[in-house]
């Protein structure tokens, strides 16, 4: 797993670095701070990130929040301040977990293992919703498509899908994409 390590303190940084290493992590980026944070997300590309919330330039939670609006990976927020404030940001930026300092190996690395498998079943939700969401999309289309054949040349229903089907057929297209074609003729025509 390739890790993402942001903290501005180097005698921190490089104690994870080593802890992450040491169990196997591979540790593909620093940051010092929150905007070479964002910049070292986007070229280096980790599969999840620590950071501290306090930093620099731009503080931990606005990158995190920056990062997870380019690319959701699983965040884990280290910090010596446990206000509520601060976790209710950290929250509403789309953090996975956030753990107070001074922290514990035994506290971090099951932290960072389950986050990652939380992001790996967001991501299977979130491909099952846009593959639902097209398939709606794609049902109005011939459900309209159906309407307008039914309208305008006054077909039964079986009739309209069963045109709509053939014309796939011969066109070698989806029945979404023949749908949207047709839609359109006809909503062109006066």
């Amino acid at each position: 797993m390739r890790v993402l390590v942001a903290e501005d303190e180097t005698i921190i940084r490089l104690d994870l670095r080593d802890l992450l290493e040491r169990a196997g992590f591979e540790v593909c980026a620093e940051a010092k701070d929150g905007e070479e944070a964002v910049d070292l997300a986007r070229s280096a590309r980790p599969d999840v990130a620590i950071m501290d919330v306090k930093m620099p330039k731009l503080d931990g939670i606005e990158a995190a929040r920056r990062i997870l609006d380019e690319r959701p990976i699983p965040i884990v927020m280290l910090t010596a301040y446990g206000q509520d404030e601060l976790v209710s940001r950290a929250v509403e930026a789309g953090v996975f977990g956030y753990l107070v300092k001074p922290f514990r190996e035994q506290d971090l690395l099951p932290a960072i293992r389950a986050r990652r498998a939380r992001n790996e079943e967001l991501g299977a939700l979130r491909e099952e919703a846009d593959s639902l969401a097209e398939a709606l999309a794609a049902r109005k289309a011939i459900e309209r498509a159906k309407g307008l054949l039914m309208e305008k040349e006054g077909l039964t229903e079986q009739e309209a899908f069963a045109r709509l089907r053939k014309a796939s057929q011969i066109s070698g297209r989806p029945l979404k994409v023949v749908a949207d074609a047709l839609i359109a003729t006809f909503e062109g025509q006066p």
